[in-house]
């Protein structure tokens, strides 16, 4: 009897794990064919626009830049001096000292002569508390504002700029982030040009500036990084952003935009009461409940993307710094479809509730859990001798061919579209990580991933020690290399 439904469970476990493989190279081509038009009618809907219009346009909104700062004393000057130099006509710098220890308010206070004002603070949204609210004495600084408050995070010092903001529309960004000049004027179009629906926010594409030249806060000559984890994240954010999430737009079921690069309407950010401190996904919690609210309120509604390279930042390549990152990118994922159950399979929120939030349950929150299952079934049938060779491989060949066709696409919509990486050497190394990826990286990703859901049930929260080595101007790398010369 026992031994009947032990074979019974497994022959349930197989079909289960057979049915999944194929929805996934089914959902997969779905996607790559909407991300596929979407870019084709992105590259001919914007192949004459004119930016220069938006930038001295009356009507366009302004935008209210908030950069959080914890310990970036080592390059916040650089970097405020950066977000100064956008080219757009209203606009506001407000940078958030969350409690550094290090000379961060100290450098700004130099470097732009600020002083601390009698800034009637309106706590809206609940923060840790203000200390000071600094502004410049030099008219040339007049967009900068600096708040000074006791450490809560990235999500809480948001919120403390948000209380703040003047303008219309929030930009939230990392502050170690390089931005395009023409950055704000490209994101805010989407904002401008819809009528059927009401744009509530947009993301744009995170770059990977690791090995790149920077000049003047500038991305002037791409390199693919030149570690193996540096390679596998180029490859992934393309897939991630190129294919991704310009699917998702086509069919207006977007469940996240980049926390490092997002545009947000500030009425109803405010509506829906800010940042949510508790989470460590606070950029997906805010976007799920942002439409959540929406979709309840019945208004129609979207949320844009624009695929250009606009902002681009340093990924992690040391594989400790890298497994806590997609360790908390995991307990976030889960908070937020745990938050919002109740759009699970509802045909109330539309789209999002009956295909964006089953998928990110089944393909995203859950895919680290099946995989390893997936291994631990195949052990089991090699230990009772009923395994099929066959049909294992043939399985294992089908994902594996998906996975190059997915990564290939991805590097190819690139190509087409900007051509960053011009260098055939770095297509080689692309090339060469697209093949490998699934065998030396793919299991350290799904480790990392079941590792996030052991620590999400053992209740660990926080971000965890995340370092960077900051970026190098192309006259300090020739410093340092003097073989190095850029192209």
């Amino acid at each position: 009897m026992y031994s009947f439904l032990f074979y019974l469970i497994l022959e349930f476990l197989g079909l289960m794990f057979l049915i999944l493989s194929f929805s996934v190279i089914v959902i997969y081509l779905i996607l790559m064919i909407l991300s596929a038009f979407e870019m084709r009618d992105y590259i001919r809907k914007n192949r004459f626009a004119d930016y220069g219009d938006i930038i001295t346009s009356p009507i366009a909104p302004g935008v209210s830049i908030l950069a959080p700062a914890f310990n970036e004393g080592q390059n916040i000057v650089q970097n405020a001096q950066s977000l100064l130099s956008l080219h757009y006509g209203k606009f506001e710098v407000i940078i958030i000292n969350d409690g550094s220890k290090d000379d961060s308010l100290d450098k700004l206070i130099q470097a732009f002569e600020l002083e601390k004002t009698n800034y009637a603070y309106n706590a809206e949204i609940e923060t840790k508390p203000i200390k000071a609210i600094y502004r410049s004495r030099n008219m040339s600084y007049r967009r900068l504002t600096v708040i000074d408050k006791e450490n809560g995070g990235k999500a809480d010092a948001l919120n403390a700029g948000i209380n703040i903001a003047d303008l219309e529309i929030l930009a939230c960004i990392d502050v170690d982030c390089i931005l395009s000049s023409e950055s704000i004027s490209r994101m805010v179009r989407p904002f401008m040009e819809e009528t059927n629906k009401k744009v509530i926010a947009v993301g744009g594409v995170i770059g990977i500036a690791n090995n790149c030249d920077v000049v003047n806060g500038t991305v002037t000559t791409y390199r693919v990084p030149e570690t193996q984890l540096g390679k596998f994240q180029v490859i992934e954010y393309f897939r991630a952003f190129l294919m991704g999430r310009m699917a998702w737009s086509r069919i207006n079921g977007l469940m996240l935009i980049s926390g490092a690069f997002g545009f947000f309407r500030k009425d109803l950010v405010r509506a829906v009461g800010g940042y949510f401190p508790k989470t460590v996904g606070e950029d997906m919690e805010l976007i799920v409940r942002m439409r959540r609210y929406m979709d309840e309120q019945k208004i129609p509604h979207k949320v844009g993307f624009v695929p250009d390279p606009l902002c681009w930042t340093e990924v992690p390549e040391d594989e400790q710094i890298l497994s806590r990152q997609r360790n908390r990118w995991m307990r976030g994922t889960i908070e937020t479809l745990q938050l919002h159950q109740a759009m699970q399979l509802n045909p109330k929120y539309g789209i999002l509730g009956m295909i964006s939030f089953p998928f990110w349950s089944i393909f995203e929150k859950s895919a680290p859990i099946l995989e390893a299952s997936g291994v631990i079934y195949t052990l089991i049938l090699l230990a009772i001798g009923d395994f099929s060779a066959v049909y294992f491989i043939a399985l294992l060949a089908m994902m594996y061919l998906l996975s190059l066709l997915v990564s290939s696409f991805s590097v190819l919509y690139e190509q087409i579209a900007f051509n960053h990486y011009k260098d055939k050497k770095d297509l080689q190394k692309l090339i060469w990580m697209i093949i490998t990826e699934p065998i030396l990286v793919h299991p350290k990703i799904v480790f990392w991933g079941v590792m996030g859901h052991i620590d999400f049930i053992k209740g660990k929260g926080g971000w965890g020690i995340m370092i960077r080595s900051g970026f190098k101007n192309a006259e300090e790398k020739k410093k340092l290399n003097p073989q190095v010369t850029s192209s």
